[in-house]
């Protein structure tokens, strides 16, 4: 009976101890830090519209489009194409997350910004709080850097010239970009949109009540504000003053037409 009890004893011994090694032989598992910057993964706005086709986009965006024509002299059918291709109609992370449609990226920017791998890991691009902010932003980001006023001395309606134009200031390092916008506003006709500041132009034309003012560029003006300020246009300003961008320094005299 003892030698039994011995035995068992062993045995158990034995397999408890084959059990452990058994459990030890498994690599522990490793832990793993993971940093997540809430910025980089931001919930959709409410402002946030959804389009889901490229002709959803167009109807959604040519009014804003056609408004920034009128107030900065970039055909709308450039703004559209250049919106459906690096936005994606609308559907790409940075026009969900951030509307931002034009893939703008923070450089001096100091509002909501979200992080998005681009050319390289986890770049800055900027936040808004609506679609249209980021319309406003591609405007000015064309009408005040120096590389892009020649674009503005051509031809409303010439949108091949505004398309090769881009890419030549260097917007897109792409060599195919300028065919792929001439190809999306041939395809759905957006240089029909165009047409609208021609016809609009002879109604900005100052009429003989018009009050002629001279101005003088304080700091923090832009030729928005003050076309604001004057119930005129960015578009009149230009032409008026000759100005081949929307650049201005403090000092400049401006000559305003307010109706």
């Amino acid at each position: 009976m003892k030698h039994i009890f011995i035995f068992i004893s062993l045995g158990l011994l034995v397999s408890s101890c084959g059990a452990r090694r058994k459990a030890s032989s498994k690599p522990a598992p490793s832990k793993v830090e993971v940093t997540i910057n809430k910025s980089s993964n931001p919930k959709p706005s409410k402002n946030t519209p959804v389009t889901n086709t490229a002709l959803e986009y167009i109807d959604y965006y040519k009014t804003i489009s056609i408004n920034e024509m009128r107030l900065y002299g970039i055909p709308a059918s450039i703004t559209l194409a250049q919106g459906i291709l690096e936005s994606g109609s609308g559907k790409a992370r940075l026009a969900r997350l951030a509307n931002n449609h034009f893939g703008i990226k923070c450089h001096d920017w100091t509002g909501p910004r979200v992080y998005h791998d681009d050319d390289k890991a986890q770049e800055c691009f900027r936040k808004y709080k609506d679609p249209s902010e980021s319309f406003r932003d591609h405007s000015e980001f064309l009408a005040n850097r120096k590389r892009y006023a020649a674009l503005f001395e051509l031809k409303i309606d010439d949108y091949k010239g505004w398309a090769k134009g881009l890419r030549k200031a260097g917007y897109a390092t792409d060599p195919k970009y300028p065919k792929k916008l001439i190809s999306l506003i041939e395809r759905y006709e957006l240089y029909k949109y165009d047409t609208k500041l021609k016809k609009s132009r002879s109604k900005k034309e100052p009429s003989s009540s018009a009050q002629k003012i001279r101005y003088t560029v304080k700091k923090g003006d832009t030729l928005y504000s003050i076309s604001k300020a004057y119930n005129t246009t960015v578009e009149a300003l230009k032409k008026q003053n000759n100005l081949r961008s929307t650049a201005l320094k403090i000092g400049q005299k401006l000559t305003i037409y307010s109706n």
